[in-house]
Formats: structure tokens, C-alpha cells, sequence
């Protein structure tokens, strides 16, 4: 994946090789990422729901601000990544495009949850991966390997029985 650069390498931001520490590193940002996002899908959905907060995209607003605020302390404090500078009104326009999406994304998800329960939520989810893929085709034209859309046919077909 080209995002991850300091990953790329073999070495860990916190300086581990492929070794035993590398791996650990590795396992600790997984779980700890898995268990954040199930943390913050469980608060959203008590806000949204239980609560009564009626404010979705308020509280994707506020998402994208801590988002922001974390990610320029890693980078800027704690050295995690390199700083990288937008070059050109080309890039700017790209990720101000991806942002967007994102935050229609995030804002969509949130007010979902005040609708539906988490756990139906996170099957849809599952299907994520194969209509990308089905996308991706469709607006590049570049396949994915047969065994890819295979491997994705199971998933989608779970979700369509879990949902009836």
C-alpha cells in the first residue's frame, strides 16, 4: 500500500524490524484500532439512540476535528510519519474530494446507527469490500484476480440471508 511508507520498509514507526518487536508493534495497533472503532461505534449508536443526542453530523463533525487534531500531533510532536506538504492544486482538489466523501460516509454511518442496530450496520459493512472491487471495475476497468470476487461472493450472500 502506498500510505503506509514507514511500513513499507520492514521497520515500525517505533523503530522495530520485522522481528518479534515489529510484530508486537504491529499486533498492539490492530487491537488497539479494532477496539477504538468498536468503542466509538458503540458510543455513537448510545448517543444516537439511547441517549436521545439528535445531532449526527454535529457529532461527525466532531469525529473529523479530534481526527484532525490526533493526526497533526502524531505527525507534528511525535514524528510517526514524515510531514508532507500538498504540491499541487491537483492534489489539493483530490483530497479535498476524498475528504468529502469520507465525511458523507461518516456522517451517513452515524445517522444509520440512530436507526438500525449496530449489528445490522456492521453486515452491510461487510459487504464494503466486494462493491468496491465490483466498482472499482466498473469505473477503471481493471480487474481484480477471479478468485478476489469469488472469495467476496460468500460474504454478500451472508448478508442478504443475515437481512431477510
Amino acid at each position: 500500500m502506498k500510505g503506509i511508507l514507514p511500513l513499507q520498509s520492514g521497520k515500525s514507526p517505533a523503530g522495530g524490524g520485522a522481528g518479534a518487536g515489529g510484530r508486537l508493534f504491529t499486533f498492539g495497533l490492530v487491537t488497539s484500532w479494532y477496539a477504538s472503532n468498536i468503542g466509538v461505534l458503540l458510543l455513537n449508536k448510545y448517543l444516537l439512540s439511547n441517549y436521545g443526542f439528535r445531532f449526527p453530523i454535529f457529532l461527525t463533525m466532531c469525529h473529523m476535528m479530534a481526527c484532525s487534531i490526533l493526526s497533526y500531533v502524531a505527525i507534528a510532536w511525535f514524528k510517526l510519519v514524515p510531514m508532507q506538504m500538498v504540491r499541487s492544486q491537483v492534489q489539493f482538489m483530490k483530497i479535498t474530494s476524498l475528504s468529502a466523501i469520507f465525511c458523507a460516509s461518516v456522517v451517513s454511518g452515524n445517522v444509520s446507527l440512530k436507526y438500525l442496530p449496530v449489528s445490522f450496520n456492521q453486515a452491510v459493512g461487510a459487504t464494503t469490500p466486494f462493491f468496491t472491487a465490483v466498482f472499482a471495475y466498473i469505473m477503471t476497468l481493471k480487474r481484480e484476480a477471479w478468485l478476489t470476487y469469488v472469495a467476496l461472493i460468500p460474504v454478500v450472500t451472508g448478508v442478504i440471508i443475515a437481512s431477510g
